[in-house]
Protein backbone atom coordinates (compact mmCIF):
# COMPACT_ATOMS: atom_id res chain seq x y z
CA UNK A 1 0.00 0.00 0.00
CA UNK A 2 1.48 3.31 -0.96
CA UNK A 3 1.69 5.67 2.07
CA UNK A 4 0.60 9.41 1.61
CA UNK A 5 3.23 11.73 1.21
CA UNK A 6 3.87 15.15 3.49
CA UNK A 7 6.56 17.64 2.28
CA UNK A 8 7.81 20.23 4.87
CA UNK A 9 8.95 23.62 3.15
CA UNK A 10 11.01 25.09 5.73
CA UNK A 11 11.96 22.22 7.41
CA UNK A 12 14.00 23.09 10.60
CA UNK A 13 13.35 21.79 14.09
CA UNK A 14 9.67 22.34 13.71
CA UNK A 15 9.66 20.69 10.89
CA UNK A 16 11.25 18.20 11.53
CA UNK A 17 9.45 17.03 14.52
CA UNK A 18 6.17 17.78 12.99
CA UNK A 19 7.99 15.38 9.83
CA UNK A 20 9.26 12.62 12.78
CA UNK A 21 5.16 12.28 13.83
CA UNK A 22 4.22 12.19 10.21
CA UNK A 23 6.33 9.24 10.03
CA UNK A 24 4.90 7.52 13.43
CA UNK A 25 1.49 7.81 11.55
CA UNK A 26 2.93 6.27 8.42
CA UNK A 27 3.63 9.07 5.87
CA UNK A 28 6.58 9.44 3.93
CA UNK A 29 7.99 12.63 4.26
CA UNK A 30 10.70 14.91 2.59
CA UNK A 31 11.87 18.08 4.00
CA UNK A 32 12.57 20.87 1.98
CA UNK A 33 15.74 23.00 3.43
CA UNK A 34 18.80 24.58 2.86
CA UNK A 35 20.99 21.68 4.61
CA UNK A 36 18.95 18.89 3.83
CA UNK A 37 21.75 16.26 4.79
CA UNK A 38 21.01 17.34 8.66
CA UNK A 39 17.57 16.02 8.48
CA UNK A 40 16.99 12.42 10.56
CA UNK A 41 17.09 9.18 8.63
CA UNK A 42 13.46 8.94 8.35
CA UNK A 43 13.11 12.11 6.25
CA UNK A 44 13.73 12.56 2.84
CA UNK A 45 15.72 15.53 1.87
CA UNK A 46 15.51 17.85 -0.91
CA UNK A 47 17.87 21.65 -1.12
CA UNK A 48 16.46 24.51 -1.54
CA UNK A 49 16.77 28.08 0.11
CA UNK A 50 13.28 29.64 0.05
CA UNK A 51 15.28 33.06 -0.68
CA UNK A 52 16.59 31.88 -3.84
CA UNK A 53 15.14 30.23 -7.40
CA UNK A 54 12.35 27.82 -6.90
CA UNK A 55 11.39 27.01 -10.62
CA UNK A 56 12.84 23.26 -10.63
CA UNK A 57 11.77 22.39 -6.85
CA UNK A 58 8.28 20.68 -7.95
CA UNK A 59 10.55 18.13 -10.26
CA UNK A 60 12.58 16.96 -6.81
CA UNK A 61 9.77 16.52 -5.10
CA UNK A 62 7.01 13.43 -4.74
CA UNK A 63 4.22 12.87 -6.86
CA UNK A 64 1.43 13.29 -5.79
CA UNK A 65 1.76 15.64 -2.79
CA UNK A 66 -0.58 14.65 -0.06
CA UNK A 67 0.18 17.40 2.37
CA UNK A 68 2.30 20.36 2.05
CA UNK A 69 3.04 21.82 5.08
CA UNK A 70 5.01 25.92 5.29
CA UNK A 71 7.08 26.00 8.28
CA UNK A 72 10.01 28.71 7.05
CA UNK A 73 12.17 30.13 10.17
CA UNK A 74 13.60 33.83 9.37
CA UNK A 75 16.89 34.42 10.28
CA UNK A 76 16.82 37.58 11.17
CA UNK A 77 13.27 39.89 12.59
CA UNK A 78 13.22 42.34 9.79
CA UNK A 79 10.73 43.28 8.18
CA UNK A 80 12.60 42.22 4.34
CA UNK A 81 13.82 38.99 6.04
CA UNK A 82 10.70 37.84 7.18
CA UNK A 83 8.83 39.26 3.32
CA UNK A 84 11.57 36.84 1.75
CA UNK A 85 10.90 34.05 3.69
CA UNK A 86 7.28 33.64 5.01
CA UNK A 87 5.95 35.19 1.79
CA UNK A 88 7.46 35.89 -1.44
CA UNK A 89 8.93 32.35 -0.85
CA UNK A 90 6.50 30.13 0.13
CA UNK A 91 4.14 31.65 -2.65
CA UNK A 92 6.74 31.23 -5.45
CA UNK A 93 7.15 27.68 -4.10
CA UNK A 94 3.16 26.91 -4.37
CA UNK A 95 3.50 28.49 -7.96
CA UNK A 96 6.47 26.33 -8.98
CA UNK A 97 4.08 22.98 -7.86
CA UNK A 98 1.12 24.74 -9.35
CA UNK A 99 2.73 25.11 -12.48
CA UNK A 100 4.13 21.31 -12.49
CA UNK A 101 0.75 20.20 -11.91
CA UNK A 102 1.91 18.75 -8.76
CA UNK A 103 -0.95 21.10 -6.42
CA UNK A 104 -0.80 19.51 -2.60
CA UNK A 105 -4.11 17.89 -2.01
CA UNK A 106 -3.97 19.84 1.65
CA UNK A 107 -2.02 22.56 2.67
CA UNK A 108 -0.81 24.11 5.79
CA UNK A 109 1.06 27.18 7.01
CA UNK A 110 2.74 27.71 10.20
CA UNK A 111 1.54 31.61 11.17
CA UNK A 112 2.07 33.70 14.61
CA UNK A 113 -0.37 34.83 17.14
CA UNK A 114 1.45 37.99 16.75
CA UNK A 115 -1.07 39.30 13.37
CA UNK A 116 -3.10 39.79 16.89
CA UNK A 117 -1.31 43.07 18.26
CA UNK A 118 -3.78 43.06 21.50
CA UNK A 119 -2.15 44.97 24.10
CA UNK A 120 -5.07 45.62 26.73
CA UNK A 121 -5.52 41.67 27.97
CA UNK A 122 -8.20 40.87 26.19
CA UNK A 123 -9.20 37.60 24.86
CA UNK A 124 -8.59 36.70 21.27
CA UNK A 125 -10.36 33.95 19.10
CA UNK A 126 -9.83 33.10 15.51
CA UNK A 127 -12.73 35.28 15.01
CA UNK A 128 -10.76 38.50 16.30
CA UNK A 129 -9.53 40.67 13.33
CA UNK A 130 -6.06 40.62 13.20
CA UNK A 131 -4.89 43.62 14.54
CA UNK A 132 -0.35 43.45 13.81
CA UNK A 133 1.51 46.04 15.53
CA UNK A 134 4.91 45.78 13.78
CA UNK A 135 5.93 45.48 10.74
CA UNK A 136 6.68 41.72 10.62
CA UNK A 137 3.57 40.73 12.12
CA UNK A 138 1.94 42.70 9.34
CA UNK A 139 4.15 40.41 7.00
CA UNK A 140 2.68 37.96 8.46
CA UNK A 141 -0.57 38.44 8.08
CA UNK A 142 -0.20 39.44 4.60
CA UNK A 143 1.35 35.86 3.80
CA UNK A 144 -1.78 34.47 5.41
CA UNK A 145 -4.53 36.80 3.65
CA UNK A 146 -2.12 36.27 0.25
CA UNK A 147 -2.09 32.16 0.93
CA UNK A 148 -6.02 31.60 1.18
CA UNK A 149 -6.53 34.09 -1.50
CA UNK A 150 -4.32 31.20 -3.81
CA UNK A 151 -5.62 28.41 -1.84
CA UNK A 152 -8.76 29.15 -0.07
CA UNK A 153 -8.54 25.85 1.93
CA UNK A 154 -5.43 26.50 3.35
CA UNK A 155 -5.42 25.97 6.94
CA UNK A 156 -3.08 28.85 8.83
CA UNK A 157 -1.78 28.16 12.12
CA UNK A 158 -0.91 30.35 14.39
CA UNK A 159 1.27 29.29 17.20
CA UNK A 160 1.92 31.86 19.98
CA UNK A 161 5.48 31.62 21.55
CA UNK A 162 7.16 28.57 21.36
CA UNK A 163 9.59 26.62 23.88
CA UNK A 164 11.11 23.62 24.94
CA UNK A 165 14.25 21.70 23.94
CA UNK A 166 17.03 24.27 22.92
CA UNK A 167 14.30 27.32 23.61
CA UNK A 168 15.34 28.33 27.01
CA UNK A 169 15.61 32.11 26.86
CA UNK A 170 13.31 32.66 29.48
CA UNK A 171 14.74 29.53 31.61
CA UNK A 172 18.53 31.11 31.04
CA UNK A 173 17.11 35.40 32.23
CA UNK A 174 16.30 33.38 35.44
CA UNK A 175 18.87 31.43 35.98
CA UNK A 176 21.55 33.69 35.32
CA UNK A 177 18.98 36.63 37.60
CA UNK A 178 18.58 38.76 34.42
CA UNK A 179 14.86 38.37 34.76
CA UNK A 180 12.68 41.23 35.91
CA UNK A 181 8.79 40.29 37.31
CA UNK A 182 6.84 42.96 35.55
CA UNK A 183 5.52 45.74 37.53
CA UNK A 184 2.33 45.35 35.43
CA UNK A 185 -0.20 42.50 34.27
CA UNK A 186 1.51 41.17 31.50
CA UNK A 187 -0.94 38.71 29.40
CA UNK A 188 1.34 35.82 28.42
CA UNK A 189 1.02 32.39 25.75
CA UNK A 190 2.70 30.08 24.50
CA UNK A 191 3.04 26.33 23.20
CA UNK A 192 5.74 23.54 23.70
CA UNK A 193 7.59 22.41 20.53
CA UNK A 194 6.40 18.86 20.99
CA UNK A 195 2.58 20.18 20.95
CA UNK A 196 2.97 22.72 17.68
CA UNK A 197 4.22 19.37 16.03
CA UNK A 198 1.52 17.59 17.31
CA UNK A 199 -0.98 19.94 16.31
CA UNK A 200 0.43 20.38 12.86
CA UNK A 201 -0.02 16.78 12.05
CA UNK A 202 -3.28 16.65 13.98
CA UNK A 203 -4.88 18.98 11.87
CA UNK A 204 -3.40 17.17 8.63
CA UNK A 205 -3.84 13.54 9.42
CA UNK A 206 -7.46 13.66 11.47
CA UNK A 207 -9.50 16.79 11.06
CA UNK A 208 -11.80 15.64 7.82
CA UNK A 209 -13.22 19.37 7.58
CA UNK A 210 -10.17 21.80 9.08
CA UNK A 211 -10.93 25.54 9.59
CA UNK A 212 -9.13 28.04 7.63
CA UNK A 213 -7.22 29.92 11.19
CA UNK A 214 -6.46 27.88 14.35
CA UNK A 215 -4.69 29.31 17.18
CA UNK A 216 -2.03 27.25 18.66
CA UNK A 217 -1.88 28.11 22.03
CA UNK A 218 -1.83 26.10 25.66
CA UNK A 219 -4.42 25.92 28.18
CA UNK A 220 -3.00 28.78 30.01
CA UNK A 221 -2.58 32.42 29.27
CA UNK A 222 -0.62 33.44 32.38
CA UNK A 223 0.96 36.66 33.61
CA UNK A 224 4.48 36.69 33.00
CA UNK A 225 5.18 37.47 36.72
CA UNK A 226 3.75 34.34 37.19
CA UNK A 227 6.11 32.27 34.79
CA UNK A 228 9.12 34.04 36.19
CA UNK A 229 8.28 33.25 39.63
CA UNK A 230 7.66 29.44 38.64
CA UNK A 231 10.77 29.24 37.12
CA UNK A 232 12.89 30.96 40.16
CA UNK A 233 11.22 28.54 42.30
CA UNK A 234 11.66 25.32 40.13
CA UNK A 235 15.55 26.53 40.09
CA UNK A 236 15.52 26.98 44.01
CA UNK A 237 16.07 30.98 43.04
CA UNK A 238 14.54 33.52 45.16
CA UNK A 239 11.98 35.84 43.69
CA UNK A 240 13.44 38.26 40.85
CA UNK A 241 12.90 41.59 41.25
CA UNK A 242 10.19 43.65 40.43
CA UNK A 243 10.31 46.02 37.41
CA UNK A 244 8.98 48.30 34.67
CA UNK A 245 9.37 46.28 31.33
CA UNK A 246 9.59 46.93 27.82
CA UNK A 247 6.31 46.36 25.45
CA UNK A 248 6.86 42.60 24.89
CA UNK A 249 6.60 41.04 21.41
CA UNK A 250 3.84 38.90 21.85
CA UNK A 251 1.69 41.82 23.63
CA UNK A 252 -0.61 41.64 26.15
CA UNK A 253 -3.68 39.35 25.08
CA UNK A 254 -5.50 35.85 26.43
CA UNK A 255 -5.17 33.71 23.15
CA UNK A 256 -8.30 30.94 23.25
CA UNK A 257 -7.53 27.48 21.97
CA UNK A 258 -11.39 26.60 21.92
CA UNK A 259 -11.19 25.58 17.78
CA UNK A 260 -8.00 23.36 18.31
CA UNK A 261 -9.16 21.46 21.18
CA UNK A 262 -12.56 21.08 19.38
CA UNK A 263 -11.34 18.75 16.68
CA UNK A 264 -10.40 16.63 19.14
CA UNK A 265 -6.37 17.19 19.79
CA UNK A 266 -4.55 16.60 23.42
CA UNK A 267 -1.47 18.71 24.48
CA UNK A 268 1.11 16.71 26.15
CA UNK A 269 2.10 19.71 27.89
CA UNK A 270 -1.47 21.53 28.92
CA UNK A 271 0.35 24.60 30.53
CA UNK A 272 3.83 26.44 31.05
CA UNK A 273 4.30 24.28 34.16
CA UNK A 274 4.28 20.50 32.74
CA UNK A 275 6.23 21.94 29.62
CA UNK A 276 8.86 23.93 32.00
CA UNK A 277 9.10 20.98 34.10
CA UNK A 278 10.40 19.15 31.14
CA UNK A 279 12.62 21.41 29.51
CA UNK A 280 13.98 21.98 33.02
CA UNK A 281 14.92 18.09 33.21
CA UNK A 282 16.33 18.27 29.92
CA UNK A 283 13.93 15.97 28.03
CA UNK A 284 14.07 15.75 23.94
CA UNK A 285 15.85 17.84 22.06
CA UNK A 286 16.30 20.40 19.52
CA UNK A 287 16.41 18.99 15.40
CA UNK A 288 19.26 20.63 13.56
Amino acid sequence: MTRPTAVILGCGDLGTEAGLRFVNEGWAVTGVRRSPDRLPEALSGVAADLTGPLDELAAALPNPIDALIIAPAAKERTEEAYRAVYLDGPLRALASLERAGRAPQRLLAVSSTAVHGTDDGSDVTEDTPVSPSTPTAQVLAEAEAALHDQRPDAISLRLAGIYGPGRTALIDQVRRGEAVVPDRTLMTNRIHRDDAAAAIVHLIVHVADPAPIYLGVDHAPVDRGEVIRFLAAELGLPDPPTGEVSRRRGGNKRLRNDRLVGTGFHFTYPTYREGYRAALAGEGARHP
